[in-house]
């Protein structure tokens, strides 16, 4: 399956795995998690929590693009991709310590923020790396394998610790498990473009051979 993928598309899509993994495994069960461990917690809170998370990351997430497309080389998307998926590995911790809604509210809003400049960065690396004559095939291997397999297996795991063990170690052990797959992107560092030139376009597997 990754036969033939150049080293930047193959660590990407190996690290969003476990990355996706990790929040793949409380998320089925982390409307039961709010109601029975948060105070005053209810399905509205559920819902205005997951809320929070997405307009506070709509709201910053094209800006924070631009502003990286302003700026010269790989490195500002390697740093916002990094330390976004770094920071946000202390979230599924985070959740343990809410104990009014609100605390949630600020949590998911943090979160937004976090995963703001998370995503541009790896989609600016991703998409530049992408091999030429395999690019339909690359973002459905990301899709299948980062995505689908992994929300998949994660959620019927994650729902058995939650159940057999208590969602304390399903929080820890998805923490740890992120945290694992945002220092697997630090690989990347060797492979960045320092300046545009030439490559603001999907290059040729010829360049990374």
């Amino acid at each position: 399956m990754f036969k033939n993928i150049n080293k930047v598309v193959r660590t990407l899509v190996v690290a969003d795995f476990f990355y996706n993994s990790a929040f793949a495994s409380f998320g089925p069960v982390f409307a039961i998690f709010i109601v029975g461990g948060v105070g005053n917690g209810s399905a509205k809170v559920v819902g205005f929590s997951v809320a929070f998370f997405w307009i506070v990351k709509s709201l910053v997430q094209l800006p924070i693009a631009r502003f990286l497309d302003k700026t010269d080389g790989e490195h500002d998307d390697f740093w916002a991709m990094f330390l976004g998926y770094f920071f946000s590995s202390f979230i599924p911790v985070a959740y343990l310590l809410a104990r009014e809604p609100w605390h949630l509210y600020l949590i998911q809003s943090i979160y937004g923020f976090i995963m703001a400049w998370a995503v541009p960065g790896w989609y600016a690396i991703f998409t530049r790396h992408v091999d030429k004559w395999r690019i339909s095939f690359e973002w459905s291997l990301e899709s299948v394998f980062s995505v689908g397999l992994a929300a998949a297996a994660a959620a019927a795991l994650g729902g058995y610790i939650a159940d057999r063990f208590g969602f304390e170690i399903l929080f820890i052990g998805a923490s740890i498990i992120s945290l694992l797959a945002s220092l697997m992107l630090l690989i990347l560092r060797k492979h960045l473009f320092p300046k545009r030139g030439g490559y603001d376009r999907v290059l040729p597997e010829s360049y990374h051979r």
